[in-house]
């Protein structure tokens, strides 16, 4: 960072010349880089502080008069500023420069530093409060962690428990107790379809020994029915063989008399 400094080389006021020969000596007893710009023979240089100082550090009439003090583009001050600082032992933060070590000035911010943040020790702050507040939160982090990690522990045994759950299965209507003990789901589920398949070849075993027992029934029930019907024809033939016999003439004539008393 360069420290620019507008002068007027030329000018006619002593008290102009004056203060810019303050700023440039205390400057330079400072040890601090800094380059002078003429505003009197340069005019680019004239234009560009007149237009980089804020409008509301210019005077009444708008021109702003020499010594004016830049940080590279940032505006420091003019001499009443510079002077002000130079009182209060604050030029280099009027610079925008850091204090160099040693020096009243940063005697000063250390000073400050310290009231606002506790004693510096080696370039740390000593924080008692701090401190204490970072080693109970690092407390408290391990304890949460640990914590954790119990409940953790925890969860798994409570996993590897309900594994060893009695679970209450049903089949036909029928309930059954399965026990798990260790054995994994698929296990378990293999072990169900061949219970389901056994109970199922049971009913159909069932279903099969009524069928024949109701045929066998059916087949009793049929035999006197079929003896009934033979022996019914039987009669029929034997009632049909006497009626196809020949009728004699006597049986014809007695017939035709019962059919004239009757007539008459």
């Amino acid at each position: 960072m360069v420290i620019k400094v507008f002068l007027a080389s030329s000018s006619g006021s002593t008290a102009i010349k004056k203060k810019q020969q303050d700023v440039l000596g205390f400057l330079e007893a400072l040890k601090v880089d800094y380059a002078p710009l003429d505003i009197a023979c340069n005019e680019d240089n004239r234009m560009w502080m007149r237009e980089n100082v804020p409008v509301e550090k210019k005077p009444t009439n708008g021109i702003p008069l020499p010594p004016q003090i830049f940080n590279e583009e940032s505006y420091c001050g003019d001499y009443e500023t510079f002077f002000d600082a130079k009182e209060d032992n604050a030029v280099y933060a009027f610079l925008g420069l850091p204090p160099p070590p040693g020096s009243k000035e940063a005697k000063e911010a250390e000073k400050a530093f310290i009231l606002e943040n506790g004693p510096v020790e080696n370039g740390t702050v000593e924080n008692e409060t701090v401190e204490s507040e970072t080693v109970e939160n690092g407390t408290d982090d391990a304890e949460d962690e640990e914590n954790l990690e119990a409940e953790e522990v925890e969860e798994e045994n409570l996993d590897d428990d309900s594994l060893k759950r009695e679970v209450p299965m049903e089949f036909n209507g029928d309930e059954h107790t399965h026990e798990v003990g260790g054995e994994t789901g698929e296990e378990a589920a293999e072990e169900a379809t061949e219970e389901d398949a056994a109970a199922e070849e049971k009913v159909a075993k069932e279903e099969e020994e009524a069928v024949k027992d109701t045929e066998e029934a059916a087949e009793d029930t049929k035999a006197p029915v079929k003896q009934e019907e033979a022996q019914e024809e039987v009669e029929d033939e034997e009632a049909k063989g006497e009626d196809d016999q020949p009728v004699s003439e006597e049986e014809e004539e007695l017939r035709q008399l019962e059919q004239e008393e009757e007539d008459e």
